[in-house]
């Protein structure tokens, strides 16, 4: 879930912090810099874990800032494809289901990535699962009683698979015209999605299984 990235930098230091001993001064402005933020392939940085190498402090002509080449281990989240993680429901519509990891929202489940046969249902605002059943269409899963279904509610604890993620650079350009009509700007997508899978048994709702280890467990006391 967590990884190392290597990042070279040049970072400025100004003289109100030259008492500060050097290697805080930097971590601390390169924290300014880069927690939270999506770097292209690289990941979401969290913070800096050490300083690897840190040149000598030079001046340039005019702005009397120390400047440092340095290269430093930052801390990223960037989960593995097929890893298995514990996320949280933000919210559901009938094109999937949206987590949270509390730091880090941009996390979806595809409808065609829960368990089968599920539905959304549009007065509960979630999608349920119906377990041992040969019904296939929307409109049958809809009709069948509410005390079958098995919801997935919003802030519900899930444990996901990783299917794969996606960087997306869309930088802001002109204000398109067309025939003397400003068009409207298409809405940016986040800079770093994960697409996740709940659709394998283990998966989902933590609650949906902990009912079954239970009765292995004492299956288990049985056979001894």
């Amino acid at each position: 879930m967590f990884c190392l990235a290597i990042i070279k930098d040049t970072v400025p230091i100004h003289p109100q912090h030259f008492a500060v001993p050097a290697d805080e001064a930097i971590t601390a402005e390169l924290n300014k810099k880069y927690a939270n933020r999506v770097l292209h392939d690289v990941g979401l940085c969290i913070a800096v874990f050490d300083l690897t190498e840190v040149g000598d402090g030079r001046v340039r002509y005019g702005d009397g800032f120390l400047w440092y080449h340095v290269t430093l281990r930052m801390t990223v989240f960037r989960p593995f494809v097929s890893e298995v993680i514990i996320a949280k429901v933000k919210s559901s519509d009938e094109d999937g289901i949206r987590l949270t990891m509390g730091f880090f929202d941009d996390m979806y489940i595809p409808a065609m990535y829960l368990p089968q046969p599920s539905a959304f249902d549009p007065n509960e605002r979630a999608h349920f699962w119906l377990p041992d059943s040969d019904l296939t269409t929307t409109t049958e899963l809809l009709d069948t009683p509410t005390s079958d279904r098995m919801y997935i509610d919003q802030n519900e604890v899930v444990r996901v698979r990783v299917e794969q993620d996606e960087f997306f650079d869309d930088e802001p350009g002109p204000v398109k015209v067309v025939e003397g009509v400003v068009q409207e700007r298409t809405r940016a997508r986040p800079p770093y999605t994960i697409v996740c899978s709940i659709a394998e048994q283990g998966l989902g709702p933590i609650a949906w299984w902990s009912g079954a280890q239970v009765v292995e467990d004492e299956d288990a006391m049985e056979e001894e």
